[in-house]
């Protein structure tokens, strides 16, 4: 069964989203501040964590930080309409997705399950170790090593270097990167995936500028450079 945290003050908000999701038979636990989501993701390790940003103790921002300092369990975060610069923000934090308030439950589980559906596939098809030109991905224990240094990614980062990794010098558009990492179709924001090949690129290039692993094809896409 789905373990999922759901993290909101607004105690109507965390009724329903939690009663619609164990409709699915998820198993849903709930935090209504930030300090107490924190306590309970050090306890405990959740297949997807919903994070909303305004939170009392501490805010989303500070809880999808800290928890990234011990886990990469997956973060969606839960945004005010509009509020672009806090989507942004909350994927340079760590966080893997984001949905924007207010929403329809029904996008709620889509990307829930979405989540679950390319976690499993992960787990089912990738065994061994692939990489290349002095990086190494273990496909098994879901680690990453730059010249035997090991780096630290969240779920959606390995994932995202996988697909790219195991298909090299093949050239992935934005789009394209979305459906098949976030598994389902997103509403033309791209931004998802520049802010991740930016993360990325801090932990595993030397020089993020002058990137050796996950390059730009301009005006097309990314790609993973063979050696």
């Amino acid at each position: 069964m789905s373990k999922v945290l759901v993290v909101d003050d607004e105690k109507l908000i965390v009724k329903g989203i939690k009663f619609s999701l164990e409709q699915d038979g998820m198993d849903v636990e709930c935090a209504y501040d930030g300090e107490e989501a924190l306590q309970m993701a050090q306890r405990c390790e959740y297949d997807v964590v919903l994070l909303d940003i305004m939170l009392p103790k501490m805010d989303g921002f500070e809880v999808c930080k800290a928890i990234r300092e011990f886990s990469n369990m997956p973060i969606i975060m839960l945004t005010a309409k509009g509020g672009d610069m806090d989507k942004i923000l909350g994927l340079e934090y760590g966080a893997d997705d984001y949905i924007t308030k207010p929403f329809n439950i029904l996008e709620v589980k889509a990307r829930i399950r979405a989540m679950f559906r390319r976690s499993k596939r992960v787990t089912r098809e990738s065994s061994g170790e692939i990489g290349g030109n002095g990086l190494r991905m273990d496909l098994d224990s879901r680690r990453v090593f730059i010249q035997d240094r090991e780096v630290n990614l969240t779920a959606k980062e390995f994932d995202l270097l996988e697909l790219l990794v195991n298909n090299p010098n093949k050239v992935y558009s934005r789009e394209q990167l979305l459906s098949l990492v976030w598994g389902y179709e997103y509403p033309g924001d791209v931004r998802t995936v520049d802010v991740h090949v930016r993360r990325l690129r801090e932990k595993i290039e030397d020089n993020p500028k002058d990137p050796k692993y996950v390059n730009t094809k301009w005006g097309v896409g990314y790609y993973f450079k063979a050696q």
